[in-house]
């Protein structure tokens, strides 16, 4: 990223986000765009080496792979072979290379199951790692994530945090359409939850809320319930359908690039 002299976080990793996409030619950008504010406030600052995050939204995998790399666990290198022939970096996040990458996420309803086993096996180990799912709130349309909340309650897997990104768009439609809100406060709690709701962009709060609740041991599993908006930085594409599919053209490119380095500037 050139010609940056002085650019928040959230901001560089949105300009990162976008390059990549614009080189690949690629879709899903939207979805990147509504959770890094969330990757950054649990993957990069609140995962530990002993810790596990999964991305159980794997469309956005963009979004995983340039905290990835704001972490030093990718390389520029690496990077470039995003959605290319033969690369580790696919559209959506195959496992056997990455530690940050456990399981293959491109159909969702997975995450949470596999997070769930795994906070399992770290209770019967009796160690203090943590576990995180980052998850779409279209995602819990999904049979699979309340079977899985059940288990959680059940075992008392309070290392289990999960993290629900609710821009309340999902592949077809709006949320409140498809099937309405199957992610309320409401459920959560019903289910013995410790449920928290956040603005899901304020990195800050949900850094210190991540951090705090991974040191609670009341027996209950937790979710945070994060409001977002689906393009989040990029006015033209903020809460729009279609750029749950569109890759750019030159010119949406450069007004996108643009209108993050404006809006997520820190010069004085």
């Amino acid at each position: 990223m050139k010609n940056i002299e002085s650019i928040s976080l959230p901001g560089a990793l949105r300009l990162r986000i976008l390059e990549t996409y614009n080189a690949a030619n690629a879709g899903h950008i939207a979805c990147s765009l509504s959770c890094i504010d969330l990757l950054i406030a649990s993957f990069i600052h609140n995962t530990g080496a002993a810790d596990t995050f999964i991305l159980s939204k794997g469309h956005a995998a963009v979004s995983l792979y340039v905290s990835m790399m704001e972490k030093g666990l990718l390389s520029d290198e690496e990077m470039a072979t995003y959605y290319k022939n033969g690369t580790s970096l696919t559209a959506h996040p195959a496992p056997n290379r990455f530690k940050a990458v456990p399981l293959a996420t491109g159909s969702l309803g997975h995450g949470l199951p596999f997070g769930v086993g795994v906070a399992k096996a770290e209770k019967m180990k009796n160690n203090d790692a943590i576990v995180q799912v980052l998850m779409s709130d279209g995602e819990t349309n999904e049979g699979t994530t309340w079977e899985a909340a059940h288990f959680a309650r059940q075992q008392k897997l309070d290392n289990l945090l999960v993290i629900i990104d609710k821009n309340q768009l999902q592949g077809f439609g709006t949320t409140a359409d498809v099937l309405g809100d199957t992610c309320s406060p409401e459920q959560w709690l019903s289910l013995g939850f410790e449920v928290h709701e956040t603005d899901g962009h304020d990195v800050e709060t949900n850094t210190a809320l991540i951090a705090k609740l991974k040191k609670e041991k009341n027996g209950k599993p937790k979710v945070i319930i994060a409001h977002t908006i689906k393009g989040k930085g990029v006015s033209f594409m903020q809460n729009r359908l279609e750029w749950h599919y569109n890759p750019m053209n030159k010119e949406q490119f450069e007004e996108a690039m643009e209108e993050v380095k404006k809006n997520y500037s820190t010069a004085k």
